[in-house]
């Protein structure tokens, strides 16, 4: 069984995979430290596992699992991939992006695909069919933007989505909503009809936290999968096991 842990910002990611393309287990942890996997480790007994964090790397988790497990890696810009990266600056390319990426070329080899990633930040990721990661763009979240609208003005209100969202705002508030929300969409939309006159094959994923909530707005066909970076981290460790 692997071990999966994608530490980000605000939260860590936990998941078990034994076969097959979906964890037998995930967990999300807000607080998050050497003492929460242990009995995760007693329980589900993984034999392998990866780490990919964006923060600081906790040493003390990582003796942990060097100790406790057969095979253990931290995912950085040096590790084996089974895909090629043209990413001019493989440093500074967030691992999240380039789990997604790995996740969206094992699920749908041999194809064009473009990965929209709708958390903080909204990525959107390009991967040809040969393999190749040309690379993608980083726009603010959806989050993001209801903040800084608040944050950066002296008198707009901090507000969050709603299931309905007019196409044009009718007071503050709705104006609000509707901006930001219909905003994604549109841009959403435009990257894929843009990439579509490309690729006429594309492949859309839609992961991210915020995936499901346009999953359905978004005029394009387009497939959801929350576990996205989960099974592209799953992967690099089958990778790097079989290697």
């Amino acid at each position: 069984m692997n071990l999966i842990i994608e530490q980000g910002n605000t939260s860590t990611k936990v998941a078990l995979f034994e076969k097959g393309d979906s964890p037998e287990a995930s967990f999300i942890f807000k607080e998050f430290n050497a003492s929460c996997i242990i009995p995760l480790l007693e329980k589900y007994n993984p034999e392998q596992g990866i780490l990919s964090t964006v923060i600081e790397i906790d040493r003390e988790l990582v003796s942990l699992l060097k100790e406790r497990l057969a095979y253990f890696m931290v995912l950085d810009e040096n590790t084996r991939l089974p895909v090629r990266v043209g990413y001019k600056t493989p440093h500074t390319l967030g691992k999240d992006r380039l789990a997604a990426v790995v996740g969206a070329a094992y699920l749908q080899p041999g194809r064009n695909v473009l990965v929209i990633d709708a958390g903080t930040a909204i990525t959107y990721e390009i991967i040809e069919a040969s393999g190749l990661y040309l690379g993608g763009n980083i726009s603010p979240g959806m989050t993001t933007r209801f903040r800084a609208l608040h944050m950066f003005t002296n008198k707009l209100p901090l507000v969050n989505e709603t299931e309905e969202i007019p196409l044009i705002g009718t007071d503050t508030l709705t104006a609000l909503q509707a901006g930001v929300v219909n905003g994604i969409i549109f841009e959403m939309d435009g990257y894929i009809n843009e990439l579509r006159s490309k690729y006429t094959d594309l492949f859309v994923f839609l992961t991210g936290g915020h995936s499901f909530y346009f999953e359905r707005r978004l005029k394009n066909s387009i497939f959801a999968n929350i576990n996205l970076v989960l099974v592209g981290l799953n992967r690099i460790l089958e990778c790097n096991v079989e290697n």
